[in-house]
């Protein structure tokens, strides 16, 4: 056999390796031809590690089919249980618009229609013109799924929901509401359940 034949070999495990080490990752962000409307995959290189959805070591003393979002970390965390959690990346409310405490998922919708708040509207006039509502689709704010927040069986107002601006991830930039890539929300909106309980972090503990 040729030293160049021989190194080939050698190599080809330590290339395998890392396809195994990268691929259940990526395919958490392939293409999903089957939605209202399709998603493209997200090339895995684009998300930075920490952001990508990943299964993770997480004790709480909440329990399985919690939601928690960690404000100051820019991470939400689905409570497996036995120590367990889905760990996503999310974006969050800017200084003073963030929600904090406790609160429950009243409502879940695909493909969510947006409707700007009145305090949205008084602070940005632009939104005005959205008082009657954005269909979804892909340029609607609330992205491919929205989770609705309430406590006492009011709406909040603030929401999970995906997003059209994927590099918000990671970032306190919203309104309030707890952004997510579409990818992820998708994956948390088929785990979590109506009345299902939300704990918001504001600080570090």
């Amino acid at each position: 056999m040729s030293i160049s034949r021989r190194g080939l070999l050698v190599g080809l495990p330590l290339l395998l390796a890392g396809c195994a080490s990268t691929y259940p990752e990526q395919r958490n962000y392939a293409a999903l031809p089957g939605e209202a409307f399709p998603l493209s995959s997200v090339p895995i290189d684009r998300i930075k590690p920490e952001l990508r959805r990943t299964e993770v070591d997480y004790v709480s003393p909440y329990e399985a089919g919690t939601v928690v979002v960690d404000t100051p970390a820019r991470r939400a965390y689905y409570i497996l249980g036995n120590g367990r959690a889905i760990r996503y990346g999310v974006g969050v409310g800017r200084a003073g618009l963030a929600l904090s405490g406790n609160a429950y998922v009243g409502r879940k919708a695909e493909w969510p229609t947006w409707t700007p708040t009145a305090n949205m509207q008084r602070r940005e006039p632009r939104y005005r013109a959205l008082a009657g509502g954005m269909p979804g689709g892909p340029n609607n704010p609330l992205g491919a799924r929205a989770m609705y927040l309430y406590r006492g069986g009011n709406d909040t107002h603030f929401r999970i929901h995906g997003t059209n601006q994927p590099d918000s991830i990671g970032h306190a930039m919203s309104s309030g509401c707890i952004r997510m890539m579409n990818h992820d929300v998708i994956d948390l909106f088929q785990r979590v359940q109506i009345g299902a309980k939300v704990v918001v972090i504001q600080a570090s503990a």
